[in-house]
């Protein structure tokens, strides 16, 4: 299996296989078609200090996780286009010590980055003897990255504030309802 994928060539077919000019992709970038290239994404390491840089930049609705057990990027042959933190539980009753939970998944919206990333996570996961690996995704979001990595939806969780009355704080993540995931 290739970890190529295509991106905007208006001939590819919807199976993400070239188009059908004789030579294949030279075609449609000579004719001025398209502006299309083909991408290679390859997971590769990542620091803390980065992973967290990343985050900050590009994810949509939440901070850098304050900590992690372990991370993966990925790249485009050129720059970092996605990366997934993994970390102990949030949630203090699944942290047995045989669960991890993926705690951020950010790309640049490079195709198939995401799905990438949650797969190798997994991977990760398993190889150093966990058990099981979680992650949430807001109740508003389909999980299509999730799916396509072999991940399956537990159900509904969650959501609403940490604030409590004996402690109070002012929350900066959204607060609606969560799916669990499980790889």
């Amino acid at each position: 299996m290739s970890n190529d994928t295509y991106i905007d060539c208006p001939r590819a077919r919807s199976d993400m296989t070239p188009c059908a000019a004789r030579d294949g992709w030279s075609a449609c970038l000579a004719s001025g078609q398209s502006g299309g290239q083909r991408m290679s994404l390859t997971l590769q390491p990542i620091e803390w200090d980065e992973a967290r840089a990343f985050i900050a930049e590009w994810h949509r609705h939440h901070e850098p996780p304050t900590g992690w057990k372990f991370g993966i990027a990925v790249n485009d042959g050129v720059k970092v286009v996605g990366v997934v933190t993994v970390g102990r539980p949030v949630a203090r009753m699944l942290d047995d010590g045989w669960t991890l939970e993926l705690t951020r998944c950010c790309t640049d919206g490079t195709p198939n980055a995401a799905s990438m990333l949650y797969g190798a996570a997994r991977r990760a996961t398993f190889a150093l003897g966990y058990r099981r690996l979680i992650s949430y995704t807001r109740a508003s979001e389909p999980g299509t990255s999730l799916r396509a990595a072999g991940w399956r939806e537990i159900g509904l969780a969650g959501g609403g504030s940490w604030s409590r009355p004996s402690r109070p704080r002012v929350d900066t993540a959204p607060t609606e309802q969560k799916r669990l995931w499980e790889a």
